[in-house]
């Protein structure tokens, strides 16, 4: 047998258990979506360090994406209803971009959070932070150590926000993860009142479980493992 045909083998093999490894990883995630694990495992990562021990003098919104963005959104919407319980804190935009453009994603957020009856003389822009820990290290310059503080962000990134600002010093952290709220309207349907093509296969009208919960399941799972591959290496350099 020739060394090229050798190595042809060998690479086929290699191939074939890489495929089943893919094939068994994927099975396992489909298999765990279908349980109330992913839910359990998010909820988790937003509510591990959750608490409102303290009435804060900061509230310090942790930018997600662009603007606008289903994460910027929802945090601005949860700064907004923490500004009215709180309404002398002074409030953070955590974003990086240009301060000196109003058209940039961190005066967006701001005039978001200002449409929402947050104070514009309330709010500060902290632009220069490009991740959690250098955002939570800009935010000792302009906070005392023993302020209370009140972070918002989305649930998967509460707990590595919350131990990088206590790394970073700060003793009285308060933390309100930016959930979504479920519907509460009925999506069932019936298929065959809709119309259309009657085909051979199962209806899904009543079915809430194939047609919305195991989908939002593998996202849980994607940002799970994410999540905890960011704090593995967040631990790693010592930083939370």
């Amino acid at each position: 047998m020739t060394k090229l045909k050798i190595k042809n083998i060998l690479f086929l093999r290699l191939l074939r258990n890489l495929l089943v490894l893919i094939g068994i990883f994927f099975v396992t995630c489909v298999v765990l979506a279908l349980t109330s694990a992913p839910y359990w495992g998010y909820h988790w990562l937003g509510t591990s360090k959750y608490e409102l021990k303290w009435e804060p003098e900061y509230i310090i919104l942790l930018g997600g994406g662009g603007m606008p963005s289903q994460s910027n959104l929802m945090r601005s919407w949860y700064v907004a209803k923490a500004s009215q319980s709180f309404p002398d804190a002074k409030v953070i935009v955590a974003m990086p971009g240009n301060a000196l453009d109003s058209t940039s994603t961190p005066h967006k957020m701001k005039d978001e959070l200002i449409l929402r009856g947050v104070h514009s003389f309330n709010i500060i822009l902290e632009t220069e932070g490009t991740n959690t820990r250098s955002q939570a290290l800009n935010c000792k310059g302009l906070i005392k150590f023993q302020t209370p503080l009140l972070l918002v962000t989305s649930p998967e990134h509460m707990r590595r926000a919350v131990l990088c600002f206590q790394k970073a010093g700060f003793e009285k952290v308060n933390a309100i993860p930016a959930f979504e709220n479920a519907a509460e309207a009925d999506f069932t349907f019936i298929d065959d009142e809709l119309g259309g093509n009657k085909v051979l296969v199962p209806d899904v009208g009543k079915s809430m479980n194939v047609r919305y919960q195991v989908w939002n399941h593998l996202k849980y799972e994607i940002l799970i493992v994410r999540e905890m591959i960011a704090l593995s290496y967040y631990k790693l350099r010592g930083w939370i």
